[in-house]
């Protein structure tokens, strides 16, 4: 069985769309993340949710969600378990782990926005870069699990 980590920020959700909304909208606040419910009204990524589907119907793959908290936002923890409920449902819930160095779990696959800065770069495993020029969505992720 595959261990298979996805990231939320940039992966599920659209982190960087609502940053830039966040900054038209009160341009004097520098990081609109800070917000309370900015996390939790986040949109989902196109083709993201059916993917989580998908994966975790798969007996292959034991699926976890592995999102950093913001520092800006202590009420990150809450928006984004709010956001695994209200997208994905209360099961997958527990499959949330949230820490700022993913490079501590152990799995065999970390689908992220990011290749480091996070302990992406030291992630054992194989690091799938979402958005890249290689996977460039969620339909291109799906090969590398």
């Amino acid at each position: 069985m595959r261990r298979v980590y996805v990231d939320m920020d940039g992966v599920l959700c659209d982190f960087e769309g609502a940053v830039a909304e966040g900054r038209k909208a009160e341009p004097e606040r520098e990081y609109p993340q800070s917000r309370p419910g900015f996390y939790r009204g986040l949109a989902p990524i196109p083709g993201a949710l059916e993917a989580m589907i998908q994966l975790s119907n798969d007996p292959q793959i034991d699926l976890w969600i592995l999102t950093a908290p913001s520092v800006f936002n202590p009420l990150s923890y809450t928006e984004k378990r709010l956001w695994v409920e209200d997208h994905l449902g209360f099961e997958m819930c527990h499959r949330l782990i949230i820490a700022p160095d993913k490079s501590l779990l152990r799995g065999d696959v970390l689908i992220d926005d990011h290749d480091r800065g996070r302990g992406q770069e030291r992630f054992e495993g194989k690091l799938v870069y979402f958005g890249s020029p290689a996977v460039p969505d969620w339909s291109a992720a799906l090969a590398h699990c």
